[in-house]
C-alpha cells in the first residue's frame, strides 16, 4: 500500500503537525504565564466527566465551533469531526453517516441513533428527521463513533447527542439575528432566556429559506423550540422541551455524468418514458410537533433517577416521480434509568447505571399516482406499527488516578406489524426479531495527567427501518435481516498542562455482517437487500492548538490551528448479487481520505476570521466500483466583528464565502442509481453576511 497516497494527499500540508510538535515544548516551558483555556467535559455517558479518560471515541462540537460556522446548517461543523460525513443533495435534504453508514442511507439518517437532550429523535421505525432542527437552537453536539448500543439501543454506526441549551447557564438574555446570501438565502432567528428565581425559560425561533443553486431546489423552514427548566432543589431538576418544525423542500433529482457536466444547475430532465421532478412537482413537506418532559432527581446522596416521557406527530407529504406519498406518523416513548455511585473520596470509585427505553411508532402510509403534482388513484396503503425497547446497564470504575474500566450491555427487542387498519390493529403481517445483546467493554489508562490510552470492544446491531422494509417500490420485504457487527478499537488522547493543545487519535476495525444496501429499479423505485459482510479499518485523528492564547496582547489576541484526518479502508466481503461478485470492492459512498484544516484568528478591536479547508478523496458511487466521483477541495471563511464588554450588548457582524475555489462537485451522491444518475451538484462560490445582537 502506498501510504503517502492516503496519509499525505498532494494538496495537504503536514505543517500543522510540525507546528504542534514544536510549540508543545514551548507551551510546557511557559505554563505558569498563561491562563488555562478549559478542560473539555462531556455528558455522553449519562453524567458529566472529563473527556481525557473516557474509554471511547467521542467528539464534542462546542458552542464556539458551531458559532465559527455560517450558522445555516450543522453540515460544516459535523464534517469537521473525523469519521463523520454529512451530505446535502439539495437545501434541506441531508444525509448523515458515521464511519461508512452512508452505504445504507439514500437520504436522511439510518443506523445512527440521535437524541435531543434525553429524548430520542430517532423513532421506533429507525427514521430520524434531523433536517427539522435549526442549528442555532443547539448549544453543542456530542458524537459517539462506532456501535454504542450499550446505553442507547439499536445502532451500528454511532450516536449523536444534541444538547439544546447550556444547563449550567444562570442568566437572562435575549438575542436576534438576520443573515442573507447567494441563491436567495435568508435566515432570521430570535432567542430568549428568562430566569425566574430557580426557573428558566428558553425560547428559540427561526425562519430560513433558499431558492437553491439547482433548478427546483428551493426550501423553507419555520422552526420554534421552547425549553423550560426548574431546579426545584439543589440536586433536582425538571425540564420540558417542545419544538414545532414546518419544513418544505423541492427535490431536483440526480443527473448523469453527461448532464452534470453540461449543466450542473439543471434538475433531472423528463424523458419520453417518465416525467421529471419539475413536471411532477417533486417535493417533501414535513410538519412535526415534538414534546417531552424529563425529571432528574437525587433520591439519596449516591442514588440518582432520570425519567423522560416524550411523543411526536408528523404529517409528511412526498410527491415523487413515480408516486404521491402521504404519511401520518405518531410516536410515544419512555426512557428511564438509575445511577448508583460509590464514594468519590475513595481510591476506587464507581458508578452503576440501569434502565430501559421503549417507544412505539404508528405510521399510516398511502401511495397514489402522481399526476403532475396532483394526487391520483391509490397504488398501495399500509398501516404500520413499529415497537422497540431495550434494557441497558453499565458499570464503570476508576481505580486510583490511572485506570478506568467499563462494562456495559443492552438487550434489544424489535418488531413491526403491517395492519389493515391502524385503529383496529387487525394484523396483516408481523415480524418479530430475536432479542439482540449488545455488550461493550472498555479500558482507559492515564500514563500521565496529560496522556491517556484507551481500548474498547463493542457490538453493533441495527434492524431494518420501515423505509427499508417497505421501500418506494411499495413491496413489503419480509426477508431483510438486521445488521450486526463487532468493533475493535484503540486510541489515545493528549493535552498539555494548560489545555491549549488537544490531540485525539484512534484506530479501529469494524466487522459488519448483513450490511444493508440500496438498489434502484428501472422505474426509479428503490428496494433494499443484505450484502453479506464488510471489513472497515480506519484511522482518525483530531488536533487543535492555541498558538496564541485567547486574550493575549498584540496584533493577534488569539490564534488557533485545527486539523482532523480520516483514513477509511472499507471493503465488501462475501457480497454476491445475482451473477455479480462485489467481494473485495470498496464500500460505496465512503471516501478513502478526508482532511479538514481550520485557522481561527482573533484580532485586536474585536475582529475575527475563521477559515476552513476540506479535502475529500474520490468516492465509489456503485457497488461495482465502476464509477467514482472526483476528489474535491472546499475552502470557506467567515470574518466579522464582535463586541465583548461585560454587561454590555454583544453585537456580531459577519460575512463569508463558501467554496472559495469555485469547485464543481457533488455533495450528495445517489448511490447505485439506475441509469447512472448519481450526481447532485452543490453550489459554486457563494456568499453570506449577517448580524446578531445579544442583550
Amino acid at each position: 500500500m502506498d501510504l503517502h497516497r492516503y496519509l499525505i494527499p498532494k494538496r495537504i500540508t503536514i505543517s500543522l503537525l510540525f507546528i504542534l510538535l514544536v510549540n508543545f515544548s514551548f507551551a510546557q516551558s511557559k505554563v505558569d504565564s498563561v491562563q488555562k483555556v478549559g478542560e473539555i467535559v462531556i455528558r455522553a455517558y449519562l453524567s458529566e466527566q472529563p473527556i481525557l479518560r473516557v474509554p471511547s471515541s467521542v467528539s464534542l462540537i462546542s458552542n464556539k465551533q458551531l458559532r465559527d460556522q455560517p450558522g445555516i446548517s450543522m453540515l460544516p461543523a459535523l464534517n469537521s469531526v473525523p469519521g463523520i460525513r454529512m451530505e446535502e443533495r439539495s437545501p434541506g435534504s441531508y444525509r448523515l453517516s458515521i464511519r461508512g453508514s452512508s452505504l445504507r442511507s439514500p437520504f436522511g439518517v439510518r443506523n445512527v441513533k440521535v437524541y435531543l437532550d434525553e429524548f430520542p429523535l430517532t423513532d421506533a421505525g429507525g427514521n430520524t428527521y434531523l433536517n427539522l432542527i435549526d442549528v442555532n437552537s443547539i448549544h453543542n453536539i456530542e458524537v459517539l463513533k462506532g456501535p454504542d448500543g450499550s446505553l442507547f439501543g439499536a445502532n451500528s454506526g454511532g450516536v449523536v447527542l444534541l444538547n439544546p441549551v447550556d444547563k449550567h447557564s444562570d442568566s437572562s438574555w435575549a438575542s436576534a439575528g438576520i443573515s442573507s446570501g447567494s441563491y436567495g438565502l435568508f435566515q432570521e432567528k430570535i432567542a430568549l432566556q428568562k430566569k425566574f428565581k430557580n426557573q428558566y425559560l428558553n425560547i428559540n425561533h427561526s425562519y430560513q429559506r433558499s431558492d437553491g443553486y439547482r433548478e427546483h431546489s428551493a426550501m423553507s423552514r419555520n422552526f420554534a423550540q421552547v425549553m423550560y427548566r426548574m431546579n426545584y432543589s439543589e440536586e433536582n431538576q425538571l425540564r420540558v422541551l417542545a419544538f414545532y418544525s414546518d419544513l418544505e423542500y423541492k427535490t431536483p433529482g440526480g443527473l448523469t455524468l453527461a448532464q452534470y457536466t453540461a449543466n450542473p444547475r439543471a434538475a433531472r430532465p423528463s424523458t419520453a418514458f417518465a416525467a421529471g421532478p419539475v413536471a411532477q412537482k417533486a417535493r417533501i413537506e414535513n410538519n412535526t410537533l415534538y414534546a417531552g418532559i424529563v425529571n432528574e432527581a437525587k433520591i439519596i446522596d449516591n442514588l440518582r433517577h432520570v425519567v423522560a416521557l416524550y411523543g411526536s406527530t408528523t404529517d409528511y407529504l412526498n410527491p415523487f416521480i413515480t408516486n404521491y406519498e402521504i404519511r401520518k406518523e405518531n410516536t410515544a416513548g419512555l426512557r428511564t434509568y438509575l445511577e448508583l455511585s460509590g464514594n468519590e473520596d475513595k481510591s476506587i470509585n464507581w458508578k452503576w447505571n440501569a434502565g430501559l427505553e421503549l417507544q412505539s411508532t404508528g405510521a399510516d402510509i398511502a401511495n397514489y399516482n402522481n399526476n403532475r403534482g396532483v394526487q391520483g388513484s391509490l397504488q398501495a396503503q399500509d398501516d404500520i406499527i413499529s415497537n422497540q425497547f431495550f434494557y441497558f446497564t453499565r458499570f464503570s470504575t476508576n481505580i486510583g488516578e490511572k485506570l478506568s474500566a467499563e462494562v456495559a450491555a443492552s438487550l434489544n427487542y424489535y418488531k413491526y406489524k403491517f395492519s389493515k387498519d391502524i385503529r383496529t390493529y387487525a394484523t396483516r403481517f408481523e415480524r418479530k426479531f430475536d432479542p439482540e445483546l449488545m455488550p461493550r467493554f472498555a479500558l482507559s489508562y492515564k500514563l500521565s495527567d496529560n496522556l491517556a490510552l484507551r481500548t474498547s470492544v463493542s457490538r453493533g446491531y441495527s434492524p431494518p427501518t420501515i423505509a427499508e422494509v417497505r421501500a418506494s417500490d411499495n413491496i413489503i420485504n419480509a426477508n431483510i435481516e438486521s445488521e450486526t457487527g463487532w468493533n475493535y478499537e484503540a486510541g489515545f488522547r493528549l493535552r498539555n498542562r494548560n489545555d491549549r493543545l488537544w490531540l485525539d487519535a484512534s484506530i479501529f476495525q469494524y466487522r459488519l455482517e448483513n450490511a444493508i444496501v440500496r438498489r434502484v429499479n428501472a422505474n426509479d423505485t428503490e428496494y433494499y437487500l443484505n450484502a453479506g459482510g464488510t471489513r472497515q479499518t480506519g484511522v482518525e485523528t483530531q488536533a487543535s492548538y492555541w498558538l496564541i492564547e485567547p486574550g493575549s496582547k498584540g496584533f493577534l489576541s488569539g490564534f488557533q490551528v485545527q486539523n482532523s484526518y480520516t483514513l477509511s479502508k472499507y471493503f465488501f466481503q462475501n457480497y454476491v448479487n445475482g451473477t455479480s461478485d462485489y467481494s473485495g470492492n470498496r464500500l460505496t459512498g465512503t471516501p478513502r481520505a478526508v482532511v479538514i484544516s481550520g485557522l481561527d484568528f482573533r484580532f485586536q478591536k474585536n475582529f475575527y476570521l475563521f477559515a476552513q479547508h476540506n479535502y475529500t478523496s474520490k468516492i465509489a458511487l456503485n457497488d461495482a466500483n465502476s464509477v467514482y466521483s472526483k476528489s474535491f477541495d472546499l475552502v470557506h471563511f467567515k470574518a466579522g466583528w464582535r463586541t465583548s464588554k461585560p454587561g454590555k450588548p454583544v453585537i456580531d457582524v459577519f460575512a463569508g464565502i463558501d467554496n472559495l475555489l469555485d469547485e464543481t462537485y457533488s455533495l450528495g451522491n445517489d448511490l447505485n442509481a439506475f441509469g447512472g444518475r448519481y450526481f447532485n451538484a452543490a453550489a459554486p462560490r457563494n456568499f453570506f453576511a449577517g448580524m446578531k445582537l445579544t442583550l
